[in-house]
């Protein structure tokens, strides 16, 4: 499969105010990034809040600007373009769903003029055509005509991403960025618009990053998982080898905390204090909750180990959990040593 983008050692650093000299401090929102995302692919990213799955996916649609690092779209340096290419490259290529459809859209205009803006902003078509177009887009995520002439505050929940999505989709684009696109709703919705997003990628061929806390949603509906933690990807692995496949100790954590009642998983219980993302600890960032953690956790990142057999998996761990009797606290892979 063609890679539609790629993401090279991209770190994101933001400056807050308060604290540190000159009252300024860094957050390390993204830290020595490496991700594909190839044509017709699914990837779901999950991890904790604070993780770094939103700043990730604003990267990837080229909302945010690495502050090292590159982003590649078909090839192209995304911030190597000039800012109209960047536009039309990026713009049409790529579309993204935001987590709350209550903020992301404009609550002053109608349906029809949110669906439309895309098309006359980038001139595709007649006017004729666009006017056909967002009539089609009503029709492709199940909203009836007279949906389009009222204001997204007089639709529910679900309807109000419907939108979203639509909007999302009317430059019909190759990658499709969906950011915890159901966590605002009610749990009665949640599983349409999850759906309708699997239809639509089938339907139409789009490749698609699926950003969510919820690691059995994203197993279920991904080709590979993605496991970031403080900034950091520290696992990829095919969703089908998911969980007992999984090496990390942090992506078994996960999947213990949202068991599965087809799979019964025991809860692991993570100790130990949770580290910041403005003074991230040396080495392993996770060794400071981690049951497997030993001194030579903290003295450097661990570098990315293949899992044999397995394409496309990768980890970044020195002790990696390589059957049950590891998911026992207190078993190190070694003796255990203060971290």
């Amino acid at each position: 499969m063609t890679d539609l983008i790629e993401l090279t050692d991209v770190s994101v650093t933001h400056r807050t105010h308060g604290g540190g000299l000159f009252g300024r401090e860094r957050v390390h929102a993204l830290t020595g990034v490496g991700l594909t995302v190839a044509a017709g692919e699914t990837v779901g990213v999950v991890g904790e809040s604070g993780c770094g799955k939103s700043t990730l996916a604003r990267v990837l649609v080229g909302l945010q600007r690495p502050t090292s690092g590159t982003a590649r779209f078909r090839g192209e340096d995304v911030w190597g373009m000039t800012g109209a290419h960047r536009r039309a490259s990026v713009g049409r290529g790529i579309g993204m769903v935001f987590q709350d459809p209550s903020t992301s859209l404009n609550r002053r205009l109608t349906v029809r003029r949110i669906l439309r803006d895309p098309l006359d902003v980038h001139r595709r078509h007649s006017p004729a055509d666009r006017a056909a177009r967002v009539s089609e887009l009503a029709d492709l995520v199940g909203l009836p005509p007279s949906a389009l002439d009222v204001l997204p505050g007089q639709l529910s929940g679900g309807q109000r991403q419907r939108v979203a999505i639509a909007r999302a989709l009317a430059l019909e684009p190759a990658l499709l960025v969906a950011d915890e696109p159901t966590s605002a709703l009610d749990v009665s919705v949640r599983a349409q618009i999850l759906n309708l997003l699997l239809d639509l990628k089938d339907r139409l061929g789009l490749a698609m990053v699926f950003v969510s806390h919820d690691i059995q949603t994203v197993r279920r509906v991904s080709d590979r998982v993605v496991t970031m933690y403080l900034g950091r990807v520290v696992e990829q692995t095919p969703a089908g080898s998911l969980p007992d496949g999984s090496r990390h100790p942090y992506t078994r954590a996960l999947f213990s905390a949202t068991p599965s009642l087809l799979d019964p998983v025991e809860p692991i219980v993570l100790t130990g204090p949770v580290p910041s993302a403005v003074h991230p600890p040396s080495g392993c960032p996770f060794r400071t909750r981690c049951w497997r953690a030993t001194d030579a956790c903290a003295r450097a990142m661990p570098g990315v180990r293949t899992e044999p057999g397995a394409a496309g998996h990768e980890y970044r761990c020195l002790h990696p959990v390589l059957g049950a009797a590891d998911l026992a606290a207190g078993s190190p892979a070694t003796p255990r040593e203060t971290p």
